[in-house]
């Protein structure tokens, strides 16, 4: 299944999203998730994203 709008995914991306809508590794979405500049949201060992600022941030790169 193909998710074509930002709205289809969910409020807060995991890494498996982000290997989706980049169509990238997971290994290579946790190397991205690491930058210092990805607004990233950790919970204990949890990476997460916030839906909009993950986009936001696309955008302006």
């Amino acid at each position: 299944m193909s998710r074509t709008e930002k709205e289809s995914y969910p409020i807060v991306l995991t890494a498996v999203d982000i290997c989706e809508i980049l169509q990238i590794s997971k290994p290579s979405a946790y190397e991205l998730m690491d930058r210092y500049d990805f607004p990233l949201i950790k919970i204990g060992r949890c990476k997460r994203v916030l839906r909009d600022e993950f986009f936001l941030w696309l955008s302006n790169h």
